[in-house]
């Protein structure tokens, strides 16, 4: 079983029991991707049916590892929150999200996790009421993103909101 540095708000000598040697025959393949190691801390990764994206543990040539996961939940939270007001029939002309996030001290922590994140969404649209866009906001980062679910549920995330500019 795999030993893994505990975070803030857990036990630094829990054991994550799931972590392990296996097959992939252990996993159901509801999705699939790979990477390629390009040298140095560079990769392409994704799908076989997609163009890939170029990863840099660097952050020179793409986004870091810990960047991708910043913008997998920056695009799940915003694709919920589309669908969202599209239900409400009030959909949204434009949607942007900045993320920021902090993470472990490098001197007291290794793997340097992500310990808290700020989601700041501008959304623009006609008929979008404040209370609409800042449900919806509550609906995708709390109870439909994939992503943030499946994060530490400790981690703190936060968000904003910027409707029509104001």
């Amino acid at each position: 079983m795999g030993q893994r540095r505990a975070g803030p708000h857990q036990d630094r000598n829990a054991t994550v029991i799931n972590d392990r040697a296996g097959s992939g025959n252990d996993v159901r393949a509801d999705l699939s991707v790979s990477a390629q190691w390009k040298g140095g801390q560079r990769f392409t990764a994704g799908n076989a049916w997609q163009p890939a994206i170029h990863i840099d543990g660097n952050s020179k040539e793409g986004p870091s590892p810990p960047e991708v996961l910043l913008c997998s939940l920056a695009t799940c939270t915003a694709i919920d929150i589309v669908l969202i007001l599209e239900k409400r029939r009030t959909p949204a002309a434009t949607l942007d999200v900045d993320v920021t996030a902090e993470r472990a001290d490098r001197s007291t922590s290794a793997p340097r996790r992500i310990t808290k994140a700020h989601l700041g969404f501008r959304i623009t649209g006609d008929g979008i009421e404040r209370a609409q866009a800042e449900r919806a906001i509550e609906l995708a980062v709390t109870k439909y993103c994939t992503v943030r679910d499946t994060l530490d549920p400790t981690m703190p995330v936060t968000w904003a909101l910027t409707l029509n500019g104001a």
